[in-house]
């Protein structure tokens, strides 16, 4: 396996919202209990208008580094925390400016709700800096990976979805780096690399191992839906969601050799196959033990009165 699997990502822009709070950890358990920390979600607008904001989720940041030094992104978020200079409280002329090198991750959890694994792509923690200008507008959403591909699929342009041109998807895994197997999915919306892409036969049974690269983008979309009512005027519904997307616009002219003892062998991608599974295994028990013991902490409530039968009066 390759020593050092490419995994980064840069993101530069005006912090526009954020989430972050100065925590406790609670558990008496646990080595650091009692230690602060800082945990939460810092949304950065790449563009100058605002519109391409980018999440970037920080799950433990603490005041000191594991060699009991100054962490700077801890001091960095701190003041973001404290001097509230965001687009959304003093406009974009006085945000904060920052940068962030940082890699993509995957964030598992259980739904018990729907009794499945739920696997969603987020930027995970990095670097923080404040810096004074940004740089090119091209340069602010990037990211770069070596890329296990399985799979390609064309999507088909359907205005009745929101679909307005067709794009391609390209399934696989990325690495950690721990060397974690992470899976991902991306989309290919140029014609040439839609054309590329399918055009290296990956599948399950014969995966491509390249490196690919792209843009990161994140945006708002507004949703009309209109229901057509028996009689007056239909009902009208707007709404928005949210749209994040990584979309590579290059890929490596040649592919690493998938097999060889220097990039990735067939039994080393197993293996990294099987602890994940080992891994959601946990996620799952340890989620199942939380929903057990949330469930068991609830108050009993009473009986519903029984209903008398007859017409349906209320």
């Amino acid at each position: 396996m390759k020593k050092s699997m490419i995994n980064t990502e840069h993101i530069e822009g005006r912090v526009y919202d954020h989430s972050l709070e100065v925590k406790t950890v609670k558990d008496q358990s646990s080595a650091n209990f009692g230690k602060e920390f800082i945990a939460g979600q810092l949304e950065i607008a790449t563009d100058d208008n605002g519109l391409n904001v980018i999440p970037v989720h920080f799950t433990y940041v603490t005041e000191f580094t594991a060699s009991n030094k100054k962490n700077y992104t801890y001091a960095v978020l701190k003041q973001i925390i404290d001097d509230k200079k965001t687009i959304l409280n003093v406009g974009p002329e006085d945000a904060f400016k920052v940068k962030i090198d940082t890699a993509l991750a995957v964030n598992d959890f259980f739904s018990a709700r729907d009794n499945v694994m739920v696997s969603t792509k987020q930027n995970e923690g990095g670097f923080v800096c404040l810096v004074n200008d940004l740089c090119r507008p091209e340069e602010r959403n990037t990211f770069s990976v070596d890329m296990v591909i399985t799979n390609v699929k064309r999507v088909e342009a359907d205005p009745e979805k929101s679909i307005a041109n067709d794009y391609v998807t390209v399934s696989g895994a990325v690495f950690n780096f721990r060397n974690e197997l992470q899976p991902v999915e991306f989309k290919v919306t140029s014609d040439g690399g839609m054309n590329y892409f399918e055009g290296i036969g990956a599948s399950p049974a014969e995966p491509v191992f390249t490196k690919v690269w792209g843009k990161i983008c994140s945006t708002t979309q507004t949703v009309t839906k209109t229901e057509e009512s028996s009689f007056g005027e239909p009902a009208v519904k707007t709404y928005t969601k949210k749209i994040k997307d990584w979309i590579i616009t290059g890929a490596s002219k040649d592919p690493y050799d998938f097999g060889s003892e220097d990039f990735l062998t067939k039994e080393e991608l197993k293996k990294a196959m099987q602890d994940r599974e080992v891994h959601l295994a946990d996620v799952r028990k340890r989620s199942e033990e939380y929903q057990k013991n949330k469930e068991s902490n609830k108050t009993t409530a009473p009986a519903p009165a029984p209903v008398a039968n007859g017409d349906f009066v209320f």
